[in-house]
């Protein structure tokens, strides 16, 4: 086990390179035609694919790093960038976390490729939890999976909402109830491959911000997927459904194995729309005149360009800790990882705010990017778990006490 450090070695350094240039040259000059067409931006997903950036083979490095830092620092380099792209490029990964950690290293192999495809053909893939009435409240999901013993295969019903390349998709992972009376653990995984009858798009969302990544509702009708396609397969479901009905405590829940994974990697997300703003402010400031004088000048802005680089600052520490204990198999026993996110989250917006601040009405107007990176933080307080609801996951973990 590495011992924690925050010095990049020489790997990450280079990969920290790759991705800024990236984002500088690729994504930088076209985020604002993309937002605006709020379209999946299929160009630039073709250029990461070419230069290896969109591929399982980058993702499995990512994972594999024994620090736990490489996606983090993918995550900002990207939404440094733009996070509407950046999402783009990065939401195929939200499957392969919801792959790797409910299925069998077999499972693993054979669905994830297929969830980005081949520089010539590239693909897409769809991690399916939220729903219309069940968002935070992951155990309250409808969608159900019923198993049909004579053909050996799941029937799936019900509607998913707000799901990052929902139903554009070649390869989604669906959440869905095999027991309802048992809950959140009461929940499977299950690849629904490209091609399965039953699976559609339902409406499209038109966002504030991110608006380059497509979100939209996934609906199933009678959706048939192969036994093969639970992930983990229906012993370990079985064993694992027959431990909670006897009152035994289970290994998890489906989608929260999920959020766990990810969750410093979003923190560095935010984190990443953070710098821009904060950067692009602080050029501002050192530029604009006023009263004869550049307005960094006066305490009023320099300091809140202080404030702005120290909770930059502490929220890296926050997200390169939580991964680092994530991909060493520490306990969360603070609920580091919830903490990551929601800190990273909130300085993000808050961030950007103060950088359209500093820049009056020149913050305001399109013609800068800082209106677009605010637009974008607001979704870091409510995706993948709700401030309030990284909040109680703290809560819960610091007192012991089972807070409502």
């Amino acid at each position: 086990m590495p011992d924690f450090s925050m010095e990049l070695n020489e790997d990450q350094l280079q990969i920290q390179k790759w991705l800024h240039d990236f984002s500088e040259n690729v994504v930088r000059p076209v985020a604002a035609e993309w937002d605006e067409r709020e379209e999946t931006p299929w160009p630039v997903i073709q250029e990461a694919a070419k230069i290896g950036l969109y591929s399982f083979d980058f993702i499995a490095t990512a994972f594999a790093d024994p620090t736990g830092l490489t996606l983090p620092i993918a995550s900002e380099e990207l939404c440094w960038g733009d996070a509407g792209i950046a999402l783009s490029i990065m939401g195929s990964t939200l499957a392969v976390a919801g792959i790797a950690s409910n299925g069998t290293p077999e499972q693993l192999m054979e669905w994830a490729p297929q969830c980005y495809g081949t520089p010539e053909d590239v693909k897409l893939g769809a991690f399916c939890v939220s729903e219309p009435d069940a968002g935070s409240d992951v155990s309250g999901l409808r969608t159900r999976a019923v198993y049909d013993e004579a053909k050996d295969e799941w029937v799936i019903n019900g509607t998913k909402a707000w799901i990052t390349n929902g139903g554009i998709a070649n390869t989604h992972v669906v959440v869905a109830s095999v027991d309802p009376e048992l809950g959140s653990r009461g929940q499977a995984s299950f690849v629904v491959p490209e091609g399965t009858p039953g699976i559609s798009m339902g409406q499209k969302y038109k966002k504030m911000g991110i608006r380059a990544s497509h979100t939209a509702e996934v609906v199933l009708d009678d959706c048939r997927v192969p036994g093969s396609c639970l992930l983990g397969g229906k012993e370990k479901l079985d064993a694992r459904l027959a431990k909670v009905r006897e009152g035994k405590k289970s290994a998890g829940q489906a989608a929260m194995a999920t959020f766990e994974a990810t969750r410093p990697a979003v923190g560095a997300q935010a984190l990443g729309i953070a710098r821009a703003a904060f950067e692009y402010s602080l050029d501002y400031a050192k530029e604009r005149k006023a009263f004869g004088r550049a307005i960094i000048e006066n305490q009023g802005v320099a300091f809140k360009l202080a404030d702005m680089c120290s909770r930059i600052e502490a929220s890296r520490l926050l997200v390169w800790r939580a991964a680092w204990m994530g991909r060493n198999g520490k306990t969360f026993e603070k609920g580091e990882g919830s903490m990551s996110k929601l800190y990273a989250g909130e300085t993000a917006v808050w961030v950007t705010e103060q950088a359209i601040q500093i820049m009056g009405g020149y913050g305001y107007i399109r013609e800068h990017p800082v209106e677009r990176w605010h637009r974008d933080s607001k979704i870091y307080t409510i995706f993948e778990g709700t401030s309030e609801i990284q909040r109680l996951v703290i809560a819960r973990a610091i007192s012991g006490v089972h807070i409502k």
